[in-house]
């Protein structure tokens, strides 16, 4: 563990400040938002349009243990021709105008940002775990997006309106995710609900079906190991893998065909919208030299469908090591972006397998998702949209750029989390698969603790996803540097 006379957890914060701020993002808010944020008492009442008054519903959210930005929540009914699902989404419009301090903030970052030391809201706290988000038993604004699932998974209808509601129960994924596996008892917010259990077992038979279409027609299934810190008071204590449950895959489905029908909808109406894409990836032939290895045959062009049957015969043949190819597989796709749709073709999500998908329901934590909002509530008064196609597209590219930013700010930090919990085992020897090859360099992950470093030596002639055995030789807590060599 590491020494140094600061705590562990200051000791992170200072590496995510500095890394921030390196790669042109802000962790404080400027003073003329703060006074802005100061100057609010209460969530707003009224926003431009009709809406509807969806309080009586049985809504819910599902989330982390500790999240309070809530964004969403969900209520299903059973209705003619299958089930109708209604997804919540804070209207953080009503409360964050465009051009206001705080928005100008938000365009700056972009996105919210997850350390383990801290987290970096796009929006300061008062608003994004008080007034915008879709708190427990309280009256919110949202737009709901609405839509009916047939039997055989398949959409019968959707629509897309402003409302009223208020959250019944406040849930977290663990304890549904025990439920539903049969694992543990109804989570006390939801067995203190009348109904809430018929509602979680009706959201869940949906969310599955689903993603049983979805992954029909190519859908990838990934199996990654994210790990968790976890401090005792300010002192890192040790690093949990946080595993994909049932709960989790619930709201993804969900939330994956309620941003389908909010593209679909800018669509129709007319509007243009920022897409999600993950292109074909560009190393499909190694994807292909991967499937070789185990026997296994993808066609030479990229094929969705042909990697999720690959992905789904070896998470059968060898779940012990599906995590190790998800990653592989996961990095071999390349990075998602952002593009606008003014209506083109746009390439779609290769991984989800979707061809429609904007995102919208996160708008506490990703500006993409407000930028949509304030599109979907100009289509909805039948305004003109609130942004030129221009601007969509600088936007786009930004968006872009400052996810990225964040995603390397996570990636250190987590990095000197790891470097600091390892910086006593210099000189231990561990199995390890290649995770990124590259004139950057090759990096490979251990299982235990699950943690990625750099080899700096004995790398030539290496891939991803090849298998080898390496030895710790060196950290750097500061710089997030864990540095191994080839036995």
């Amino acid at each position: 563990m590491d020494s140094s006379p600061r705590s562990n957890r200051a000791h992170l914060f200072a590496i995510a400040v500095e890394a921030m701020r390196a790669h042109g993002l802000e962790p404080v808010f400027p003073p003329d938002a703060l006074a802005e944020v100061a100057a609010l008492n209460a969530a707003p009442q009224w926003s431009d349009g009709p809406l509807r008054d969806l309080r009586a519903l049985l809504w819910c959210s599902i989330d982390n243990d500790d999240s309070r930005d809530l964004d969403q929540l969900t209520v299903a009914d059973t209705v003619s021709g299958g089930v109708k699902i209604l997804v919540a989404i804070a209207d953080v419009d009503a409360t964050v105008p465009r051009g206001s301090p705080v928005d100008r903030h938000a365009e700056v970052n972009t996105t919210s940002v997850y350390t383990p030391a801290a987290i970096f809201p796009m929006l300061p706290e008062k608003l994004s775990t008080n007034l915008t988000s879709l708190a427990d038993q309280a009256d919110r604004l949202a737009v709901v997006v609405e839509f009916v699932v047939s039997p055989d998974g398949s959409l019968a209808g959707s629509d897309v309106y402003g409302a009223v509601v208020k959250n019944r129960a406040k849930l977290a994924y663990n304890a549904v995710d025990a439920w539903l596996t049969g694992r543990g008892p109804l989570p006390p917010a939801a067995a203190a609900v009348k109904g809430m259990d018929t509602q979680l077992t009706l959201q869940d038979g949906v969310a599955e079906a689903l993603g049983r279409v979805r992954h029909e027609h190519g859908a990838l299934e990934f199996e990654t190991i994210e790990v968790r810190p976890e401090f005792d008071g300010d002192t890192l204590r040790d690093l949990r893998p946080d595993v994909p449950n049932r709960a989790k895959r619930l709201i993804e489905n969900l939330m994956i065909t309620a941003n389908g029908v909010t593209a679909r909808f800018l669509d129709q109406r007319g509007s243009p919208s920022i897409r999600r894409v993950v292109k074909e990836p560009e190393r499909w032939e190694r994807l292909v030299a991967l499937a070789a290895q185990t026997g296994d045959r993808l066609p030479p062009s990229p094929d969705s469908r042909a990697l999720a049957d690959f992905l789904a015969a070896r998470k059968a043949a060898d779940p012990a090591r599906f995590a190790d190819l998800s990653q592989v597989v996961i990095r071999l796709l390349g990075p998602g972006q952002y593009v606008v749709d003014s209506g083109g073709d746009p390439p779609g999500h290769f991984g989800l397998a979707v061809k429609d998908y904007a995102h919208s329901t996160a708008p506490n934590r990703r500006y993409p998702d407000l930028l949509t909002q304030r599109l979907v509530k100009a289509a909805l008064a039948k305004r003109p949209a609130p942004y030129s196609v221009d601007e969509l597209r600088r936007l786009a590219t930004h968006c872009t750029q400052q996810e990225d930013a964040a995603n390397k700010v996570e990636r250190q930090v987590r990095k000197s989390a790891a470097a600091m919990y390892v910086a006593s085992r210099i000189g231990d020897r561990f199995e390890a698969v290649v995770t990124g090859a590259s004139s950057k360099g090759t990096y490979v992950r251990i299982m235990s603790p699950p943690i990625e470093g750099k080899l700096v030596r004995g790398e030539r002639g290496l891939d991803v996803g090849d298998r080898l055995n390496v030895q710790l030789e060196h950290v750097d807590v500061d710089k997030g540097f864990i540095d191994f060599v080839r036995l």
